[in-house]
């Protein structure tokens, strides 16, 4: 996929989150005020969350597609890791007044009238959430874009924490229906309360990802060991070291030194080159591959003999 493919459909699966956001922030909040139900409006307030962040997501989508320039060598993909930590913390925001707000309703519980509408915009907005989310995901995957991946999964919580609000309005109309008389109004800031854990679950999970990328970590070992594999089973290589990688954004960034023959000339230590980006590139796409080329000198360094092929260690 083109790069500029890749940035329409990273913008166009945003902008159809940030529409189905600020639609169901509208319906549940206008609901959770009619009913009186604190689950509702907490889950109007997370649906809230999601808008701002899908703005931020958009965000960081156009601006992370900028290429590079003299003021930023290595592109803008950073945008991405940032929007996904600012995510992170709205979300931790969100789920503090939820509970806050739950504990005033144990301590002082209301009634909740009309409570078959909160049941049908809870139900609404997990259909239209888990079919948003499943093409944040789509795409999210397919770019590697952890600003929509972001995004997705704040939809995708968004979508069970409307099945438990719904669940928990549910329980209250069977029991005061079966048993009348009876008030179980507690069940609703309860229901409300298990939605902030949820929350801050996904909160931080987020953050230990978006964090990572932004401290510049290394890449998964799988994706290590899988760099390693390339370059040790290219023909001409007698060994490898200083490792190195880290993800910008979608970006991958992977430097390492490689040790050849010192009789090798420079046409075929550079033909040499281009065959291990093209395979690293091949199974790690979207990666910016840096190789210094060493001769080897028979003297090994101990970084040096882990990766050695050559038969004459000493």
């Amino acid at each position: 996929m083109k790069d500029a493919d890749v940035n329409a459909a990273k913008a166009g699966v945003v902008k159809l989150s940030v529409a189905s956001n600020a639609a169901l922030v509208a319906f549940k909040l206008a609901v959770g005020l009619f009913i009186g139900s604190v689950s509702v409006l907490s889950e109007a307030i997370h649906s809230g969350i999601d808008l701002v962040a899908a703005l931020i997501a958009y965000f960081a989508v156009r601006s992370s597609a900028q290429p590079a320039d003299k003021d930023h060598n290595y592109g803008h993909g950073k945008f991405e890791n940032i929007s996904g930590f600012v995510e992170a913390i709205l979300i931790f925001l969100a789920a503090a007044w939820i509970v806050y707000e739950a504990a005033k309703k144990l301590i002082h519980p209301e009634p909740i009238d009309f409570i078959g509408w909160g049941i049908l915009v809870m139900g609404l907005s997990s259909f239209v959430n888990m079919a948003v989310s499943q093409m944040l995901f789509k795409v999210g995957n397919e770019t590697d874009s952890i600003a929509i991946k972001a995004d997705a999964w704040h939809l995708r919580t968004d979508v069970y924490t409307s099945m438990g609000v719904m669940t928990g309005l549910g329980l209250i109309w069977l029991i005061e229906l079966v048993w009348v008389g009876h008030h179980v109004h507690w069940i609703d800031p309860v229901a409300a309360i298990l939605v902030a854990i949820m929350i801050i679950k996904a909160a931080y999970e987020l953050t230990l990802q978006s964090l990572g990328d932004l401290l510049d970590i290394s890449l998964p070992k799988e994706h290590n060991a899988m760099i390693a594999a390339l370059i040790k089973n290219q023909p001409g290589i007698i060994s490898f070291k200083h490792l190195r990688t880290r993800k910008s954004g979608a970006t991958r960034f992977i430097e390492f030194d490689i040790i050849v023959d010192a009789a090798m000339t420079v046409v075929k230590a550079h033909s040499l080159t281009d065959d291990i980006i093209a395979d690293i590139e091949r199974d790690l796409p979207n990666s910016k591959v840096t190789i210094h080329i060493e001769p080897c000198d028979m003297k090994c360094q101990q970084e040096c003999l882990p990766n050695c092929s050559s038969q004459q260690k000493v």
